[in-house]
């Protein structure tokens, strides 16, 4: 699994952070996403899979 975000459509809902907080994060300054893992273990594939599907602004890719 290879997870990328685009920044710019992120809209700092936190949605990410609260289903893969091992995978994501957010700057204070805005709340926008912050990659942690990009390439997360097995064990956090279906929370970062969670985190993708919940995110509003759609900013999370996941490649298998």
């Amino acid at each position: 699994m290879k997870v990328t975000v685009d920044q710019h459509k992120c809209v700092s809902s936190g949605m990410c952070v609260m289903n893969a907080p091992d995978v994501f994060d957010q700057r204070d300054d805005d709340g926008v996403v912050v990659l942690l893992i990009d390439n997360p273990r097995p064990s956090l594939t279906d929370v970062t899979r969670e985190a993708a599907a919940a995110c509003p602004a759609l900013a999370i890719h996941i490649e298998e």
